[in-house]
């Protein structure tokens, strides 16, 4: 009689979650980035079920907020801004994607997306690079925030990735946005289009390359 195989117990918060792209950014002046796609890549061997939370969930639309994932499959959900006002300039939300095994109620694993709205994508470029580290910065708050009942890690000092580093993150994120296997309209060739196996390698990579910077 074949002994059947257990699947270890999974500590509820520990699970790493895997999506693409982690930052939103929405341009009034440009109605083609009010509708954007977040890819949810579940690299295990077992079905995930995921819930999409918002801080503000009044100004976005989400298309599918709950759902599964098959193993080694990917799923993508839209979100919509429906709210493009002077008012929310510069406005930083996030949104909280919340993952769990289907037959389970407790949340494995979290990864939280930052989404903010900005005038123009014609900005000079001294505005968008504070515009950009105000986003760093209040991402790093929320994230120590979100981890103040744990004990803190003492970590060495860093100057900054190194090249090689910032050479593998471009190369995921490159292999992330190519077309996958079975897109029909693309004007990729299609020795260029990549495997969902390829890509969860690739997001794999690229979130343990980012996790030191991002921490």
């Amino acid at each position: 009689m074949q002994q059947q195989r257990r699947q270890p117990e999974l500590v509820e918060g520990n699970l790493p979650v895997f999506v693409f792209p982690t930052e939103l950014i929405f341009y009034a002046d440009d109605q083609s980035t009010h509708k954007q796609v977040l890819t949810l890549y579940n690299p295990y061997e077992f079905a995930l079920k995921f819930k999409v939370l918002c801080t503000t969930p009044n100004k976005y639309a989400v298309v599918d907020a709950t759902g599964a994932v098959k193993p080694q499959c990917c799923v993508d959900i839209v979100i919509r801004h429906r709210d493009v006002r002077a008012a929310h300039y510069g406005v930083i939300d996030k949104f909280r994607l919340q993952v769990s095994e289907q037959s389970q109620r407790k949340a494995l694993g979290r990864k939280e997306i930052i989404a903010t709205l900005l005038p123009s994508a014609k900005e000079p470029p001294q505005q968008k690079e504070e515009e950009e580290k105000r986003i760093k910065e209040h991402l790093s708050e929320s994230v120590f925030f979100e981890q103040t009942l744990c004990q803190p890690e003492n970590r060495p000092a860093s100057s900054g990735p190194s090249l090689l580093t910032v050479f593998l993150g471009i190369v995921c994120i490159a292999a992330l946005m190519l077309p996958t296997l079975g897109e029909m309209e693309s004007l990729v060739p299609l020795y260029l289009h990549l495997s969902v196996n390829q890509k969860l390698v690739a997001a794999y990579v690229l979130a343990q390359v980012s996790s030191p910077w991002l921490f």
